[in-house]
Formats: structure tokens, sequence, C-alpha cells
């Protein structure tokens, strides 16, 4: 998918673009191919590839989540390279992002490109996310919750739902095998105070593969011993 063929796809779709927010897509490939040389960002670095790849398979959560109400708060959990929050970010000034990621080196990339794409109320937060989750700070405290390629349901939904606000979304965009991963995370899901709304699966255009978009509403408040201490979730997986 080249810019143009990016740009269309995006109108098509009347999502909100146009030159400015073009030209911040085209310096976030150029930034990423520069810092992908020093440190190991995405395995994914030619231009029709990111386009498609990256940018457009972020922004396809913009289909079942209303970003232009009001003025979000999303968290976007270990977010690498800044997928799916900094396309959305772009796309959505209006929405005011928080990113949490474990290495320290991701998130210098990131604090570069937030100057250098001149994006405002960007909140980058250099933790792991089970400390982060026991936060008094950031616990029960964002409209929507992000996580791309992280980690599987189970795993995820104790990273995702003690921050997010009770009624607000949890967003887990997955690959092909959503629906075996969310009958594993069903009790997680309930025991975290998530419940499931729908799960949205589509193919990317240029056989890219399918996408799956699990959307859980949290419910009801998170008991308080979750997340466990870091590295738990991952070893032993509610």
């Amino acid at each position: 998918m080249n810019p143009e063929a990016f740009k269309q796809a995006l109108l098509n779709e009347n999502l909100p673009i146009g030159p400015n927010k073009m030209e911040q897509f085209h310096k976030y490939l150029l930034l990423l191919q520069e810092w992908n040389e020093k440190i190991n960002l995405t395995a994914i670095t030619e231009e029709e590839e990111v386009y498609l790849k990256h940018f457009y398979d972020s922004l396809k959560l913009a289909r079942f989540v209303d970003f232009q109400k009001g003025s979000l708060t999303l968290c976007d959990v270990g977010s690498g390279a800044g997928f799916p929050s900094i396309p959305l970010k772009i796309l959505f000034p209006n929405i005011e992002i928080t990113i949490v990621d474990s290495l320290k080196k991701r998130i210098n990339f990131l604090e570069l490109l937030v100057n250098e794409l001149g994006l405002e109320n960007v909140h980058l937060h250099h933790a792991r996310a089970e400390d982060f989750g026991q936060d008094k700070q950031f616990r029960g405290s964002y409209d929507v919750v992000t996580a791309r390629a992280v980690a599987r349901l189970s795993v995820l939904a104790e990273f995702c739902l003690p921050i997010t606000k009770e009624q607000g979304i949890f967003a887990a965009m997955k690959g092909a095998q959503a629906e075996v991963e969310l009958d594993d995370a069903k009790k997680a899901i309930k025991i975290l105070g998530g419940k499931i709304q729908k799960v949205e699966t589509f193919e990317l255009p240029q056989d890219a593969g399918e996408r799956s978009i699990l959307l859980m509403k949290k419910v009801k408040s998170t008991p308080k011993k979750y997340p466990r201490k870091a590295g738990t979730p991952n070893k032993n997986p509610l």
C-alpha cells in the first residue's frame, strides 16, 4: 500500500486525512526506518508494508471506536514503535494518549517521534505493565486501552483491564487466532471486571492477512490484587 493508496483507503472510510497528516505519516516512516537501524523496533520497514501493516492496520480500530466524540483518553500498553496509538493520535489530535513500554530505548524513540511530529497531550512511561497497573494514579483512568500483538489475551487482560475506566473499552488487536485466545481468556476477563462486547474480524487489503479486534467493556472494578507482580501474569495466566 503506497501513501496515495493509504490516503484513498482512509478517505473511502470517511476518516479525517489531509496533506498535513500525510506529511506526519511520511516523517513517521522515515524516523522509524532510521531508528530501526539502531534498535530493533519492527521487522517491517519497507514503505508499502509500513503503510499497510502498521499505519493502516492501527487505524482500523477507528471503525469500531468513535474517536471523534469529546476528548477521549487512550492508553497503549506495550506500544513498541507507537502502534496503534501514534497513528490514531495523528488522525484524531483530540485524543489524549499515554504509552507504556518496558524498554527505555523504545521510549527514547517515541519521545523524539512525538517531538518531531508536533504531537501534544502525549504521555510516555517507561514501566512494566504490571507495575503501571498497580499505580493508583493510573488505575481505572482510561476511556480506551489498547494493546497490539503484545501477549496472549489472558495475559493482556491482566495488563489492561485494571487501568480501564468502568464503562470504558479495552481493545485487543489480534491476528487470525483471536477466537482461540478468547476461549482461553474468558475466565480472566470476568475476574478482572471485563465483559466481551464483540469480536470484529476483517481481511487487510493486498492479501496481507486476517485481523481481529476484540472489544471488551469494563463493567466492574478490578480486584486490587491485579495485576500481580511483574512476570507472574506471563508465567501463570489466570
